[in-house]
Parts: C-alpha cells; structure tokens; sequence
C-alpha cells in the first residue's frame, strides 16, 4: 500500500499539474515571483540578505481556523522573519510592512524580494516576512511526507486556512511590539499577490492596504478568456521577431512529421540532445511549450531572456532549417548542457507538489491553447478530465467555483467599486498572466499599476541600477500611494481619539 501511495504521489505533478486537451495535456505556467531557471539572471540580492538584520520565529498557530472539533486545536510551527533595523517603533505608530509568503520556501523569496527592504528606511518600516502553511519550514504534521499523506491531512491546505494563519500572526505581532496602532501593508506576488488582495478584503481591520503584484485574481471560473495566457505569450514573441515567432509556430508540425517517420523519436532526442530517449513528441514539445511561456513570463531587465531566446533561433547559420534554429534558441535559453532533461519543468519537488494539490482543489485555472493568432498548436482546457484525473488522484473533487464564491471575481469591478479600498493590482502587460489581472482602476483606492514592457511580479523585486525608467516610475507611483494611505489612517487615527 505505502508503495502504490509513493507512486501516486511521484506521478501527481505529471497528471494533476496540466490543462488538457482531447488527446494530450501540457504543463500548467507555473506561479512564483522568480524564474526558477537563472542561466541569463544576474544574482543581485536585497539589503535584507543581511543576516544580522533578520530575526526568525516560529509561532504557534491553529491548524484550523473554521471549526470546534478537537482535532482542530492541533498546532504547528509556522516561521516568520522580521527586520526591525528601519522601524520607527510603536510609540510613532510606524508602519509595518509584511510579505505573505506564497507557494515556496521563504528562503526562495527572502534573498530577491526588495520592495519592503528598498522602501523600509522611506517609511520608517517594520518588515514582516510570513511563510505559507505547508512550506517551507511551516508545515504541519512533522514533515511534507505526513502532511499530503491523505485526504484529511491536506484538507487543510488552502488559502483560506492560509490568510487566517497570516491575520493570527501579524494580530500577535502588533501585540507583543505593543504596535496596535502601526498601520499594515500587506505586499505578494503571483499567488501571494492573490492572497495579499484577498487579505485586504477579507480582514480590513488589521491590514490597512495591499500591494498585489501580478496577481490573476480573474482567472478563475472562466471570467478571464482561457486562451489569454497564451495569446500575451504568442503577443511577446511576435512583436520581439516575426521570424522568431514564424520559426515556432512551424516547428510542431515538423517535430510531429519526423515522430512519425522510422525511428522518428530517436532521430529527435539526438537532434535536441536529449538525456533520455523521447517515447512521444509530447514530452518534447511540452518541455519547449515551458521555454517560450518562461521567457515571456520572466522577461525581465537587463537580460531580457526573451530577447536572448529569439536572437538565437534567428541567428542560426544560414541553412539552418526550422528543429536546428529551436534547438539553438533551447542551448541559448537553458543553457550549455551535455544533454537537456525533458522533465526540467516537471520535475517533482515538495513546492510543486504541494501546488499541484492547491490547483487540483480550489485554484482551478482554466488556461489554455487558443486555435486563433497562435503560435502553439491548439489545446483547450478539458475541465472534465480535469476533475477526473484529481479525483482519481487525491479522492477528492476540485472545485473550480469556490475562489469566486469565497472572495468574488464575477462582475468585480461594480463589487469593489462598492466597498473595497486600498489595492493596488501592479501588472507588467508582457506578463502573460496579466491576462488574468486587473488592469483599470476601480475606484479612487483600488488602484490599477501598469507598465507596458514590464513582467511578472518585478515591481516587488530588488531595485537595480540598471533597472529602466519605466520600472523605477511605477514603484514611485505605488509608493506615492502607499504614503497618501498611510497618511489618511494618521489623520484618522488622530480625529477618532
């Protein structure tokens, strides 16, 4: 039995971790505020990586916020990291910034992260950095291992249970530093600027504002197009190099012509240079499907990957044909390999596992392959087979409504108009998933930040010398904000006592 349930779990990321289509499935884009594959990303780290400035806790926290069974009295160590070095204290009613951590280890984020570090001495700033339940060091149950076990473990793996651990820890915070009257921004990225809005909304009364950084809050219960993640990435390479685009929206039908020959696949993995021999064109197409969204995704300055992948495929000697202008553009994009892993994108690790299982209860995102003004070969979501396959997985049926019943979505610019405040949504509109994102303002506090050449979530990133104008102007702009926020809850603060 502990065998099958290991296969279960090593095979889950491969099954549940996809969109489909009638025939085959292609990898979901992944969330996450930073590429994970750094060949063309310079290292530059925030201030905070400083060890002597942070100081991590562990606090006790309810694994169950929603009900009285006994059970749910349980606890676990969640982490959480504070820089004091900027704070202006409580008796000045300083603000305190916090990052919600989101699907990874703190440690990813801590080391990149720059928008509370960059502007903590501005503000005056506490910096509160809290890490999701279930990574990282703040999983329940003594291990990852125990805690996806079964259905009752993970039943308490989702963003609800997550925001209530976040309001616990910052309420316990502001006590223990006596800050009560310290006003809160909450920041994220990706997910966690998904939680950061959804913070906002649902707990008004400990954070005074939200900055949620490429957070696609409607792509969701199909109220963004399905096919709009792809048709920004299709929109990206088009306008870097119509060759660039014209060479990959040919090359999957050469890739399924030579397939089909005698010894078709074999002639593939040496064409590509496989680690392993391909079984199918899929699992070739998929890993390059994974490049060109990452490029595009993660296109950020001064490198801009995107740019780097494309000047490649275009200059290939002369002769070049169409597989060996792909193949130079994966050497250019992943690196000088001895061989190139097929599973790069898919490979399972306890964050992406625990992801799978958050997109195959309640984070339900129907994206997929258009058949118009592509350049991938057509491949709609399949929410049927969609929730077959998580059902046969984990026993339980996803729930591809609940995001919006829970938080909203349908007709939410009329729904925030009408009582939310203080967001601001920053999206970079060469981030794919911007597609999914709020790009209009909503009210006079719910904010819509946009850059047209910017990507995903590097508002909230470290601030660079080289970074362009544009990118400095918008973080003026959410600082300018944030400080008119702030400012307003002073004078409040002062007329309510």
């Amino acid at each position: 039995m502990d065998t099958l349930r290991s296969f279960q779990l090593l095979s889950l990321f491969f099954l549940v971790f996809t969109f489909s289509a009638s025939v085959f499935a292609f990898n979901m884009p992944r969330l996450g505020t930073q590429r994970k594959i750094t060949q063309h990303e310079p290292q530059t780290t925030s201030s905070i990586s400083n060890l002597e400035d942070l100081k991590t806790y562990y606090y006790t926290q309810t694994l169950d916020h929603f009900n009285y069974r006994p059970d749910s009295y349980t606890t676990f160590k969640q982490r959480y990291v504070i820089n004091s070095r900027y704070w202006g204290g409580a008796n000045a009613s300083a603000p305190i910034f916090a990052y919600l951590g989101a699907e990874e280890s703190l440690d990813d984020d801590l080391p990149i992260i720059g928008f509370l570090s960059d502007n903590a001495p501005r503000f005056k700033a506490l910096q509160v950095y809290i890490e999701h339940r279930y990574y990282g060091k703040s999983v329940p149950f003594g291990s990852m291992k125990a805690a996806m076990k079964n259905e009752s473990t993970r039943g308490y793996f989702n963003s609800v249970q997550a925001i209530a651990d976040y309001a616990a820890v910052l309420l316990h915070v502001k006590k223990k530093l006596s800050a009560e009257n310290s006003p809160v921004i909450v920041i994220g990225g990706s997910y966690g600027g998904m939680l950061a809005s959804w913070f906002r909304l649902k707990y008004p009364h400990v954070a005074l504002g939200a900055v949620a950084s490429s957070a696609p809050i409607l792509y969701f219960d199909t109220i963004a197009p399905q096919a709009g993640y792809y048709s920004v990435v299709t929109k990206d390479f088009k306008e870097t190099s119509e060759s660039c685009y014209e060479t990959i929206r040919k090359s999957w039908a050469e890739i399924d012509w030579v397939a089909s020959k005698p010894h078709g696949l074999e002639a593939l993995s040496k064409r590509f240079n496989t680690c392993n021999r391909l079984n199918r064109s899929f699992d070739l197409k998929d890993y390059l499907d994974s490049i060109y969204s990452d490029a595009a995704q993660y296109n950020h300055p001064p490198t801009y990957p995107l740019s780097v992948l494309c000047s490649a495929i275009d200059g290939a000697s002369v002769g070049t044909d169409t597989l060996g202008r792909i193949y130079a553009g994966v050497v250019a994009y992943m690196g000088n390999h001895t061989c190139y892993d097929m599973n790069e994108f898919s490979r399972p690790t306890k964050t992406l596992d625990g992801w799978s299982w958050q997109t195959c209860s309640e984070m339900v995102m129907p994206i997929g392959h258009g058949s118009k003004d592509s350049m991938f070969p057509p491949a709609p979501f399949n929410l049927n087979k969609f929730i077959k396959e998580c059902k046969s997985l984990y026993g339980v049926m996803p729930q591809p409504h609940w995001v919006t019943t829970y938080y909203g979505g349908q007709d939410l610019k009329l729904t925030l108009h009408r009582f939310g405040s203080n967001i601001i949504f920053s999206n970079g509109l060469r981030d794919p998933y911007s597609s999914g994102g709020v790009l209009e303002n909503i009210s006079e506090s719910i904010l819509a930040v946009t850059t047209v050449n910017g990507s995903h979530c590097l508002d909230i990133l470290v601030a660079k010398p080289s970074d362009p104008q544009w990118l400095v102007m918008q973080r003026k702009t959410e600082v300018k904000i944030i400080e008119k926020w702030i400012a307003n809850y002073h004078n409040d603060l002062l007329a309510f006592k």
